[in-house]
């Protein structure tokens, strides 16, 4: 039953990067903006949440520069297809790349750091419930927020006028610009707030999570969050479920091979990828569901006046 224990507070663990990558890239999503350079830009947030953890000692002020890293990308990739009408996926592929590129480059000083050992957390009382206690109350508060996170947006999307305002730019941005509201700009903010979310992922991975600095440590998790927004049918909800199920994929390949398991590694390590690649094929058989659900203007330049 530890074991056990253990294998679902990993889960949770590994599941909160994909849970606020995922749900970052939701709200651009939902306002009609597909970016595909969730990766590069989670690679940026990390060795920036890293950096600023060596030099400052504070987890939070790490956050808080991934959050402004993962903004700042997200701004200028808005500006380009929100203002200058780039096409959405090459500019998000450009991203991608570039973000690769410039993390491995300021990266290089930080390969050999070490951060300190890490301050551990758990609830009190609830810490103590033999089984439950160890799977779900000694995890880190971005694991809590992460679920809290889940169900802000929910109710933030379908119970509040913004978030009625935000679903209406994805839907019809023409008749949102008709009845008189910034489409672009409202674009642009919900760019920036999940670029911030896919930053603050990125500063949990390398702070918490490995607690080091290795180039393309983010290992395809930006992929895999941008493939939850449509595995969850664009629903806060579905995506927490979808990113613990990954997670959980994720850990079990280290759970088996400490359970001495003979199974070749590289087999186990391909077991995310494989499942992501299944469930997008289950989930595209149905075209019909994934239209009903899925934003009218996703993807599509939207011209003022035009």
């Amino acid at each position: 039953m530890e074991g056990i224990a253990l294998l679902l507070a990993a889960t949770l663990n590994a599941g909160t990067v994909l849970a606020i990558a995922g749900l970052g890239l939701l709200i651009n999503e939902r306002a009609g903006i597909v970016n595909l350079g969730a990766e590069g830009l989670m690679l940026v947030a990390a060795i920036a949440g890293f950096a600023t953890a060596v030099h400052t000692g504070n987890d939070w002020l790490a956050f808080a520069a991934g959050a402004g890293a993962g903004a700042l990308m997200a701004m200028v990739f808005g500006l380009l297809v929100i203002w200058l009408n780039t096409n959405q996926y090459a500019a998000g592929l450009a991203l991608s790349l570039f973000g690769t590129g410039f993390s491995a480059f300021v990266g290089i000083r930080y390969a050999q750091e070490k951060l300190t050992e890490r301050a551990r957390f758990e609830i009190p009382f609830l810490s103590d419930i033999p089984f439950l206690g160890s799977a779900l109350f000694k995890q880190h508060p971005m694991v809590y927020f992460a679920i809290a996170l889940a169900a802000g947006l929910a109710w933030f999307l379908y119970r509040s006028r913004a978030g009625l305002v935000l679903r209406a730019v994805g839907e019809s941005p023409e008749s949102a610009h008709a009845l008189g509201y910034p489409v672009r700009r409202i674009r642009l903010a919900a760019v920036m707030v999940g670029g911030a979310l896919c930053g603050v992922a990125g500063a949990y991975v390398s702070v918490i999570y490995t607690s080091l600095w290795v180039e393309g440590m983010i290992a395809g998790k930006g992929w895999i969050a941008l493939a939850l927004t449509t595995f969850a049918t664009w629903r806060p909800a579905r995506v927490l479920l979808g990113a613990y199920l990954f997670g959980g994929v994720t850990m079990l390949q280290f759970h088996l091979q400490g359970q001495g398991v003979e199974v070749a590694s590289q087999l186990l390590s391909m077991l995310p990828y494989v499942s992501t690649i299944v469930v997008l094929v289950l989930i595209s058989r149905n075209a019909g569901f994934i239209r009903v659900n899925m934003p009218a203007s996703l993807g599509k330049p939207f011209f003022p006046g035009s």
